[in-house]
């Protein structure tokens, strides 16, 4: 099995011109994604900015050429689930590449990640269950949109790419989701209950394209395929191991 190594970004540590040259080192580099994170705010990431994450995935677009692109995760609550899908196509019809549209459930009130969405008077929910039921919400309108005739959406963008939907998970029934709904799922390799998601996911039956991806800290030792973490990937069935890059970013 042939896993695909990413990269992804945190805007927090520098300006965009290390961000652009860090972009561009992993292309350069044969990584096959750069994702970034969706914060309004440095600090829930120990920086001290944060990039609006599709500004700054539109402006990646425009200065590289082959790697993918991705999101993780879109916070469902961050916008209207009709413009984050408007903003996952055009991404996706900028750069004219796959674009890994990462779909999250969103903060709860006790959440560490709260604080920002505080400051500015958005909305937090409380409820799992709906927060649950908004990432559904939003799989099912960007099926709508589309993959129906033209005409039903007039005038809206249908980008010639489709985007991937990848659900981020940190629950049995979002696993359940990703399997009938979306085209991957994504958790924490590190999580305690990773396994357990994963079976999850399996056991509802998705798509045999259906797309298996997990991210941990960045470590160039996992760059080795017989690196044993990767061994275990492997055994998983994971596609996609994604690298986090919390600090300051690589550009050589």
């Amino acid at each position: 099995m042939s896993v695909t190594i990413d990269y992804q970004l945190t805007s927090g540590h520098c300006d965009w011109a290390r961000l652009r040259d860090s972009a561009q080192w992993a292309e350069d580099n044969g990584f096959g994604a750069i994702w970034v994170v969706d914060h309004i705010a440095g600090r829930s990431m120990g920086g001290e900015q944060a990039y609006e994450a599709f500004t700054w995935l539109g402006a990646i677009a425009a200065t590289t050429e082959r790697i993918e692109l991705g999101s993780l995760v879109t916070n469902v609550w961050n916008r209207n689930i009709g413009t984050a899908i408007v903003a996952a196509a055009t991404v996706a019809e900028i750069s004219q590449r796959r674009f890994l549209f990462g779909i999250g459930a969103g903060t709860s009130p006790n959440s560490s990640f709260a604080w920002e969405q505080q400051m500015v008077n958005a909305q937090i929910e409380p409820s799992m269950e709906r927060r649950q039921d908004r990432v559904e919400e939003l799989l099912d309108l960007s099926n709508k949109m589309w993959t129906t005739a033209v005409d039903e959406f007039p005038t809206f963008l249908h980008p010639r790419v489709t985007p991937r939907r990848i659900v981020g998970v940190n629950s049995v029934r979002l696993s359940q989701i990703a399997a009938l709904k979306a085209d991957g799922i994504n958790v924490a390799w590190n999580h305690p209950r990773r396994d357990e998601f994963l079976d999850a996911c399996r056991r509802a039956t998705p798509a045999p394209d259906f797309v298996w991806t997990t991210f941990l800290p960045y470590d160039s030792a996992l760059l080795d395929p017989e690196h044993p973490t990767r061994q275990e990937m492997d055994a998983r069935g994971i596609d996609r191991v994604i690298l986090l890059e919390s600090g300051v970013p690589h550009i050589g």
